[in-house]
């Protein structure tokens, strides 16, 4: 977890996706922008596949390491919660 001023970040604002639901994704590629106190920066897409469905909307503080959305391969459904 990244420090801020000697303490622990424990969420970050979600900026804007750079990808929308149905998109294809690369492992590697920037899906959404998050930003803490001191930096911004890009979430890279973990695996390749399809955002099936955004989670958490743009301009929302969420818990690092929280659900932001999921990713499948195409033709899968995102999980109804």
């Amino acid at each position: 977890m990244p420090k801020t001023g000697g303490m622990n970040t424990t969420k970050v604002n979600l900026v804007r996706w750079l990808k929308n639901e149905g998109d294809r994704l690369k492992q590697g590629e920037g899906v959404v922008e998050l930003e803490t106190e001191k930096v911004s920066y890009e979430l890279d897409a973990p695996v390749d596949g399809v955002l099936l469905k955004i989670v958490a909307g743009e301009s929302t503080e969420v818990e690092v390491g929280g659900l932001l959305g999921y990713i499948g391969d195409p033709g899968d459904k995102a999980p109804t919660t």
